[in-house]
């Protein structure tokens, strides 16, 4: 098992995690990911790697409740524990010094996009980043965002915070002065990074998007996070997070991902009737875990 040393929330609905886990932590790269599985019979999630301290053995990850599992794995606190957590997984990002490059990221995007952020300003490229939100509650880690920036903007949907609109139109704001930008990274909700695409392939600027497909073992043998590029299938899990945003067949994957929303909503109303009996399942069967293994932490 895998134990949280310190949990907190940075925004609304996302908590953010410290877990020992001291092989990942030293083998993680920026773009990475793992996946988390909290019972025996529970579902496997594919969760961001925000950063990782390979002397401290640990792992920072970033949660949104947006379903059973997240939710429940958000009740969660320090000296509570994870059952599995396997990683790092995917292609790391391609890191080198394109120029001027512009990240955009919304919701626990942002946590996924910080560490290409500061590996491409390490590597001297001109870093703008644009966080978007719905609100002022759900823009997170803003001090990071700037720190791993050479110039950074916040925005949010309705003025709460930072400039009013969605990221896109910063983006395009910045295009239509004459910026030039040579390489484009979208992180965030799948229409987002759709309208990006948009955006910039007319104008012939690389842009990257990481995709968040359905995905259950993170091996490629399930099949499930299965994406379309142009004519040809990838799986998001071996073959990116990260893809030529020119040609993803972003339609397909809205498709695929609303795949059990039905169910997914029925099982999260279940939840939230029974939050206080899952959340002491959960700790119960954790600990009967923790008794037969001795107390030993897998690493």
């Amino acid at each position: 098992m895998f134990r949280i040393v310190d949990a907190r929330d940075p925004g609304l609905n996302i908590r953010e995690f410290v877990v020992e886990a001291p092989r990942i932590a030293r083998k993680q790269q920026p773009g990475q990911f793992v996946i988390v599985r909290l019972t025996e019979k529970g579902e496997r999630i594919p969760l961001t790697i925000k950063s990782s301290d390979p002397e401290a053995g640990t792992v920072t990850l970033v949660v949104q409740a947006v379903g059973k599992t997240t939710s429940l794995m958000n009740c969660l606190e320090a000296g509570d524990s994870i059952l599995d957590l396997v990683g790092p997984l995917g292609h790391p990002s391609e890191i080198r010094n394109y120029g001027t490059v512009a990240i955009l990221a919304g919701s626990v995007g942002t946590a996924m996009a910080l560490p290409t952020a500061n590996a491409l300003k390490q590597a001297g490229n001109h870093v703008i980043f644009i966080e978007g939100a719905r609100n002022a509650e759900m823009i997170i880690f803003e001090d990071e965002v700037r720190e791993a920036s050479s110039e950074a903007y916040m925005m949010t949907d309705d003025g709460s915070y930072g400039c009013r609109g969605l990221v896109t139109a910063k983006l395009s704001e910045l295009l239509a002065a004459g910026r030039n930008i040579d390489f484009v990274l979208a992180v965030g909700p799948v229409p987002m990074m759709r309208a990006v695409a948009r955006i910039t392939a007319p104008l012939g600027i690389k842009t990257t998007v990481s995709l968040n497909s359905i995905m259950v073992d993170g091996t490629g043998m399930c099949g499930g996070c299965r994406v379309l590029l142009g004519n040809e299938s990838k799986f998001a899990c071996v073959d990116g997070p990260e893809f030529d945003a020119s040609l993803v067949n972003f339609d397909v994957l809205m498709q695929r991902n609303a795949m059990y929303h039905v169910k997914e909503c029925a099982s999260l109303a279940e939840f939230e009737r029974h939050r206080a009996e899952q959340l002491a399942d959960l700790r119960a069967e954790l600990d009967a875990h923790e008794r037969s293994d001795g107390g030993a932490h897998n690493d």
